[in-house]
């Protein structure tokens, strides 16, 4: 007997023996009066046998038809279904069948044919929760996931994702190759131009966003990025933990069980047309797990079509032009071509710029210059002896002087064997 069913027994007892009304014990155990003269019945007859479910160890009424059975066992097993998650298999079943049925009732069957493996619960650290920012664009998270999001079809690239965190929308992402400073800055152009202006970004503590060297001439540096985002007056936060930025960080997770499925489905081989896809999952992505915000005001500002968003997402460096009007930059030489007199822009310090094609150029008061590379003789390559780079070390004898070094006896070394 089930713990209902022993809790059902005990207030017929008292029914029975006048210790409580039926209609008491029918309040108590929330059923009917009619119920209750019905189970008093069947006690008296069967015993306590009587009170357990005439349904245990019998099919359920309510159970799905073989026929019905037999065709999602035969949908799930498709080789191109392989890796899909009981929720995202219902959708997906759904849209290609036509059959709806609950995610408990697939995850049991794909349990049962071997193609979901239940996890067990681990005890978790607990991490309080932090409140959701009120208006769309006031606090934006951004990271980028590593995975194989093509798998056996292409290489590993990288996701990255701008997730706003008043309503855990996707505003922006895009793949590339590795998580760097153009990168971010090509996705960052985009988002300005489409979106606006957010209040502050939220970041972890990757080399991009924050300067990690230690020592006091490192101190106050800042980033190349964080320069940019200067130029905007948007504010960058860098978390301590992933944790701290878990809107990102589940919508990484579920990317890398949605979105590859379905560049599974499509065919897709290649990061251009992953990326040409890519919009129609946000919205997707969008209408099924964005919430509305607290707030209906929108904090993004617009961008100025003036601004120069190449410029700003360059490399900016500093460099002091020679007597000679040569600039030395990377490892290469560059001359300035002018028609003014030379001694107005010798020793000046002009800003380098380095865009994300590799063109370098110089600027000088807001003005570009005109520079010309400066062909160099080639540096002697090294002299490496073949004899010596292929000779091992010997490791010396047991009676060597340097094994005996300070050791000796009636003024000869002695032998040390160790």
């Amino acid at each position: 007997m089930t713990q209902e069913e022993l809790k059902r027994k005990t207030y017929l007892d008292k029914a029975i023996d006048r210790r409580m009304t039926q209609k008491a014990a029918a309040e108590t155990l929330g059923i009917s009066e009619r119920q209750v003269r019905r189970l008093i019945r069947r006690y008296r007859q069967d015993g306590s046998k009587g009170l357990v479910s005439l349904q245990r160890g019998k099919p359920s009424n309510r159970r799905l038809k073989e026929e019905l059975v037999a065709q999602i066992r035969q949908f799930i097993h498709q080789p191109i279904m392989a890796g899909f998650k009981p929720t995202f298999m219902r959708e997906k079943l759904a849209e290609a069948t036509g059959i709806r049925v609950s995610k408990e009732t697939l995850r049991r069957l794909m349990i049962n044919e071997n193609l979901h493996i239940a996890k067990a619960k681990k005890p978790k650290c607990v991490h309080p929760p932090r409140e959701r920012r009120e208006r769309r664009g006031e606090l934006v998270q951004i990271d980028g996931s590593y995975h194989a999001w093509l798998e056996d079809r292409g290489p590993k690239g990288c996701l990255l994702l701008f997730v706003d965190d008043a309503g855990s929308e996707l505003l922006a992402g895009e793949f590339v190759k590795t998580e760097s400073y153009f990168s971010y800055g090509k996705l960052c152009k985009r988002y300005f131009q489409q979106v606006g202006l957010p209040v502050a970004f939220y970041s972890d503590r990757f080399s991009v966003f924050r300067d990690n060297h230690t020592g006091p001439l490192r101190k106050d540096s800042i980033t190349q990025f964080q320069r940019a985002l200067n130029h905007f007056g948007v504010d960058l936060i860098c978390a301590n933990s992933p944790q701290a930025k878990g809107r990102v960080e589940r919508a990484n997770k579920t990317c890398q069980d949605r979105l590859v499925n379905e560049l599974r489905l499509r065919n897709i081989c290649t990061y251009a047309e992953a990326n040409a896809y890519l919009p129609e999952f946000i919205h997707d992505y969008n209408q099924r797990f964005a919430v509305q915000p607290t707030s209906l005001l929108d904090d993004h500002l617009p961008l100025d079509p003036q601004i120069d968003l190449d410029f700003i997402f360059s490399i900016h460096d500093s460099r002091t032009l020679s007597k000679d009007l040569l600039l030395h930059y990377a490892g290469t030489t560059y001359q300035v071509l002018t028609k003014r007199n030379p001694v107005y822009l010798a020793k000046r310090e002009v800003l380098v710029t380095v865009n994300d094609e590799g063109l370098v150029s110089a600027w000088l008061d807001g003005v570009r210059l005109e520079l010309k590379q400066v062909d160099q003789h080639a540096r002697p390559a090294p002299v490496f002896d073949l004899k010596h780079a292929a000779r091992t070390p010997l490791s010396p004898p047991v009676n060597h002087p340097w094994r005996t070094y300070g050791k000796k006896l009636n003024g000869k070394p002695t032998a040390v064997i160790n």
